[in-house]
């Protein structure tokens, strides 16, 4: 895992290993997380491909269609025929009910009229099967309508019990009134599962859905990984509840409470048949599902969102009595939101735990990308042989991390205007404990205390400036890119700077002959020697992360304190004091790894002795010693 740490990364490989197996591999079922296919899903969305219902596919997905066309070539004609009439009846109901909404958001009559003739232009072609050319031109336009189509058939899937069964739940009104509409639509999957053939060939479309899901096993992995380092929690995978019961004793009613416990999930569903760009994501009581089409990106996805919302919604729950505290100021507040038109819910909970969610999200990626942009500056400016090229470095660090901070201020705004309307006010308290190591878990419920709901209602024009130079940002670059710059023209300093990416690139032969070439090049420039042997110690460090043998830990460690010593052994501090404090703090990390704890508080306090100088290593040293005097 790439753990970006508030340590200077020469070390990661320490860092993140102290006391533990370096590739220790992360059991996802510890942590209530699967990924595998469901075949009641892989039917639902065969059948709807077996009538030519219009989706995006990945190119694995068009492959994987065209396999399926000639599966099933020879089924049934008339149950197509009830297969197809099903689904148009549907998407012509919703294709009213969209224009219904669409008549509603436009007061331009012009307009209005352009964009249904438009729309109706589109569902005619829709209703009798686009070309490639008419996909490709309706696609992004009317993409949201056609996952509505298929949306409901997704959730109706879930209903349905265990395969082979397929047998569809009772109707109630706790069931979404989308699902009701298309729930008949189980009895014709349950005969499109028994044409002849079906069931084996449901046996290989489930191997090649397990494929995609064991590419994504490591992705998933790092996702987990990184969010619950973030919040510094385990996800709860049980829930309790109390169920009051009745009965009768001749004409008394006698009162008992029973307490059931309840598996809690949350499942990855690879679908080789899900929408390109499209995670559908079901949160059925305890059991939480993402569908998955294959090349997603699960740490920047709806994945991840859900994710979060499966860890931190029984963190709400179990903090309910707070929330009932503020429910009718939280209602007002959600009212607000209604009238400026925004589609929000007035459920108190859900507003609670979609805004500690949306904050979440958005706060850890800050959090990642400044820890991210803080490493590349602490790597840089050891090798700067001014103090004006490390201010140029430390200039550009705050440069980046406003554009950060920027741009986190704008995903809160986009999500409190959807009803997340705490986002703010959790990713101010999420900045206070990301570095403490405290679990969410213990400050929520006084958070909840201290909130004032009414308060939150002037966000937006209080970060107006940030937001509006956030939106500016984005139609410039698009996406926000942390990369490294060279700052400097000295060629020793770029030689440097490129020996570096090899080392990150794990390349660590072709590093080390590079760098043994500078010595050699150099030899008689004891501050250029100094900074050549410090990337040295830096290159054979990060070359130990990975490795199981300890004894090839311990005598790459021991290569990498020789480098450093030679660093400190060989300029004075007043030559270069950011390059001495940064040396220091990397040696101390190593004895620190290696058990002489007494040793690297000594190592640490000749870091500090040389004050906070800039492009050094203070703070770092200073935190380091603190940790391990409270051990």
């Amino acid at each position: 895992m790439k753990k970006f740490s508030s340590i200077f990364l020469t070390l990661i490989f320490c860092a993140a290993t102290f006391g533990q197996n370096p590739v220790a591999t992360l059991d996802l079922s510890n942590y209530g997380v699967t990924i595998q296919p469901d075949k009641r899903l892989m039917t639902v969305l065969a059948s709807l491909e077996a009538i030519g219902v219009e989706t995006n596919l990945s190119s694995k997905g068009e492959e994987f269609s065209r396999t399926l066309e000639k599966d099933l070539a020879e089924a049934n004609p008339e149950l197509r025929r009830k297969l197809k009439i099903f689904v148009d009846q549907y998407a012509e109901r919703l294709a009213r009910r969209y224009k219904d909404d669409l008549s509603a958001q436009i007061t331009n009559e012009n307009i209005r009229k352009e964009m249904l003739e438009d729309f109706d232009s589109f569902f005619a072609k829709y209703s009798r099967g686009l070309t490639a050319e008419e996909k490709k031109s309706y696609g992004k336009k009317y993409e949201p309508f056609m996952n509505q189509v298929i949306s409901p058939f997704i959730s109706m899937a879930y209903t349905l019990s265990p395969f082979p069964a397929l047998d569809e739940p009772e109707r109630s009104l706790d069931l979404p009134a989308e699902l009701l509409e298309v729930l008949d639509y189980s009895i014709l999957v349950r005969e499109f599962y028994r044409t002849k053939g079906m069931a084996e060939k449901l046996d290989t479309y489930y191997k090649m859905n397990q494929e995609v899901g064991d590419k994504m096993r490591p992705e998933a992995r790092e996702m987990v990984r990184n969010v619950l380092d973030y919040l510094h929690t385990r996800p709860e995978l049980t829930f309790k509840e109390k169920i009051k019961t009745e009965s009768k004793k001749g004409k008394k009613t006698l009162t008992s409470y029973e307490t059931v416990y309840r598996d809690r999930s949350f499942s990855i569903v690879p679908e080789i048949l899900a929408t390109k760009g499209t995670i559908n994501f079901l949160n059925i009581r305890d059991k939480y599902f993402a569908v998955v089409p294959p090349e997603t990106d699960l740490s920047s996805s709806d994945v991840r969102r859900g994710f979060l919302q499966f860890v931190l919604d029984p963190l709400v729950i179990a903090s309910s009595k707070n929330v009932l505290v503020h429910q009718k100021e939280i209602r007002s507040l959600l009212n607000d939101r209604r009238t400026d038109g925004s589609n929000v819910s007035p459920d108190p909970f859900l507003a609670v735990s979609r805004s500690l969610v949306a904050a979440v999200d958005a706060r850890e990626k800050q959090f990642r990308k400044e820890q991210a942009a803080t490493a590349q500056a602490r790597r840089i400016l050891p090798l700067q042989e001014s103090d004006a090229k490390k201010k140029e470095v430390i200039a550009e660090l705050n440069r980046v991390k406003q554009i950060v901070d920027d741009e986190t201020l704008l995903q809160l705004s986009e999500r409190y205007k959807k009803g997340a309307v705490f986002a703010f006010y959790f990713a101010e308290k999420l900045r206070g404990i990301e570095d403490s190591g405290f679990d969410i878990a213990s400050s929520l419920d006084d958070w909840l205390i201290s909130l004032k709901p009414l308060e939150e209602s002037n966000r937006l024009s209080q970060y107006s400036a940030e937001i509006k130079r956030a939106n500016a940002q984005r139609e410039r670059e698009g996406i926000i890119v942390v990369e490294e710059r060279i700052l400097v023209e000295n060629p020793l300093t770029e030689k440097l700077l490129r020996v570096e990416k090899l080392t990150d690139a794990k390349k660590f032969g072709e590093a080390q002959i590079q760098l043994e070439k500078l010595l050699v090049e150099n030899e008689g420039n004891l501050l250029e020697q100094a900074r050549i042997n410090y990337a040295l110690g830096r290159m054979v460090s990060q070359s130990a992360e990975g490795i199981s043998d300890a004894e090839e830990v311990s005598k790459r460690l021991l290569k990498a304190t020789e480098y450093y010593k030679k660093v400190i052994q060989s300029i004075e501090p007043k030559t270069d004091r950011a390059l001495i404090s940064s040396t220091y703090f990397a040696l101390g990390r190593i004895y620190e790894f290696s058990g002489q704890t007494d040793y690297a508080i000594k190592i640490y306090d000749a870091a500090l002795n040389l004050g906070e100088v800039e492009g050094g290593a203070y703070q770092q040293a200073f935190d380091a010693k603190n940790s391990l005097i409270k051990k």
